[in-house]
């Protein structure tokens, strides 16, 4: 007799309204996922959740760090990472934070710089302010129209490289890459996720995991 194994469905909630929300929130919700979109003007998330589909909402942050979910997508400007962390303090306690955001100088600013010339990196950042939080860092070195386009293969899949040190965050988002389609290639804890970051040797490749794997151990051992 055969054993079938359910696939667990979650609760996510995706803070930002750019392409990598967009299109996580759409293919999660083509998952089965439950998508809750958030943003400081829930009324310009009519798009994204027209999009989605699959009864997704839109939310405001606050409504949003209010919501039971499994897990928070952060996809919005790095720039107000430390603002939604300090306003939000204790909603997303123990909760899982995947973190898809990228320091950028000229849209970010001097905190931008400061973190890239930091003896700390991105992802760390986050965990720093997200404290109480399971952080994860992924969906953010992928080409935004390749993670459109590319989802939900059967051959040929895209690997998306992911880092923590948490074990729950570890196995939701292997989950949640596989479930749309992707290879997931875990990276290792998040002092390795510099590799991943703007300029560095993953940032904006598509690639497969044996292609990935090879990249990752050049880029380490020399």
């Amino acid at each position: 007799m055969s054993v079938i194994f359910r696939k667990e469905i979650m609760t996510i909630g995706i803070i930002g309204k750019g392409k990598i929300a967009g299109s996580l929130g759409k293919h999660w919700a083509k998952a089965g996922h439950e998508i809750l979109f958030g943003s400081k003007h829930p009324d310009e998330l009519r798009g994204l959740v027209e999009n989605a589909g699959h009864d997704a909402v839109g939310l405001s942050l606050n409504a949003i760090f209010k919501a039971q979910t499994d897990a928070y997508l952060l996809a919005m400007p790095f720039h107000t990472m430390h603002q939604i962390a300090e306003l939000y303090a204790g909603n997303y306690e123990n909760n899982v934070i995947i973190d898809a955001t990228n320091p950028d100088p000229e849209n970010d600013g001097e905190l931008a710089t400061e973190v890239l010339n930091a003896n700390y990196n991105a992802s760390e950042y986050t965990a720093i302010k997200f404290g109480t939080a399971k952080t994860v860092k992924a969906f953010n070195s992928l080409n935004p129209e390749d993670l459109e386009q590319k989802a939900f293969r059967s051959k040929h899949k895209m690997a998306i490289p992911f880092a923590t040190q948490e074990s729950q965050g570890k196995k939701l988002a292997i989950q949640l890459i596989e479930d749309i389609g992707f290879d997931a290639f875990y990276i290792g804890d998040l002092s390795h996720s510099n590799i991943m970051e703007p300029q560095q040797a993953l940032f904006g490749k598509s690639l497969e995991y044996a292609e990935l794997k090879r990249l990752v151990d050049a880029t380490r051992t020399f």
